[in-house]
């Protein structure tokens, strides 16, 4: 496929309130995008996605029938909508809140009021999404690069998944804990190791330290996925060995960056 433009995109926006609605219509068409449907409730916003499937989703928090999470739920549950990208735009400022979001693979949270730039960068992850752009790599083909990808979120991983495979990875194993990622290093090899850090049992510091100091494969790259803000948590992460690390939710352009930077750099 072909990079797209945003005059190409088709999206949904579910926003309860006529005021907003007509605030963020037109913001989106001054970055060019034309083709936007709209939902005031979650039962209209299932009854358009029954009707034409969008490109994005772009959700407000809380409707007077349901919210942003349910209707993400109901979005990533139905295989035929697997393509479609959902983008929260809110004034929740508690990270609590925003955190199953992130978790779940969103391609961004945009604040209300929100810039044009951060509106520029969510329809560019988009389009990133739904566009294929091979990495181009020296010492590897891309397509045989054998990458762990860990997460104990079923929609993230299912996001990091389409990012990377959409720049051209192919042999993509998945984990639910750093648990199941030590037994699966131990039973093969792989190239690259892409880790949530907040999971259950073993989390992504201690499967770091594992790979650097226990496994047969302790120089392979590692990159680290995370929404935790926490300076100390991320200085002890990098301390241990993770190359590079990596915003949820991210951008695209961002990690195929990072991951060229780092597979490079292994020669």
């Amino acid at each position: 496929m072909s990079h797209l433009s945003p005059s190409e995109l088709s999206i949904l926006l579910v926003e309860p309130s006529d005021t907003q609605r007509k605030i963020i219509i037109s913001r989106l068409q001054q970055e060019g995008v034309h083709a936007i449907s709209t939902a005031a409730s979650l039962a209209e916003a299932r009854e358009s996605l029954l009707r034409h499937k969008p490109d994005l989703v772009a959700s407000a928090m809380h409707y007077a029938d349901g919210d942003a999470l349910e209707l993400l739920d109901w979005v990533k549950g139905n295989r035929e909508y697997q393509e479609v990208q959902f983008m929260l735009v809110s004034s929740e400022w508690r990270q609590e809140q925003l955190e199953i979001f992130r978790q779940s693979g969103v391609v961004a949270i945009l604040p209300k009021p929100f810039s044009k730039d951060h509106l520029g960068k969510a329809l560019n992850a988009t389009i990133d999404l739904l566009s294929h752009d091979e990495l181009d790599l020296s010492h590897y083909d891309v397509q045989d690069l054998r990458v762990l990808v860990v997460d104990d979120s079923r929609m993230a991983r299912n996001h990091i998944r389409r990012t990377i495979s959409n720049l051209g990875m192919r042999q993509i194993v998945e984990a639910a804990d750093g648990a199941e990622a030590i037994a699966l290093m131990q039973e093969q090899m792989f190239d690259l190791v892409i880790t949530d850090y907040n999971m259950p049992s073993v989390d992504g510091l201690a499967l770091t330290q594992f790979i650097r100091n226990q496994s047969q494969q302790s120089h392979i790259p590692i990159l680290m996925v995370s929404s935790e803000a926490n300076e100390a948590h991320l200085s002890n992460v990098a301390q241990a060995g993770v190359n590079a690390l990596c915003d949820k939710p991210f951008e695209p352009q961002w990690v195929k960056k990072i991951l060229y930077t780092l597979l490079e750099d292994q020669h």
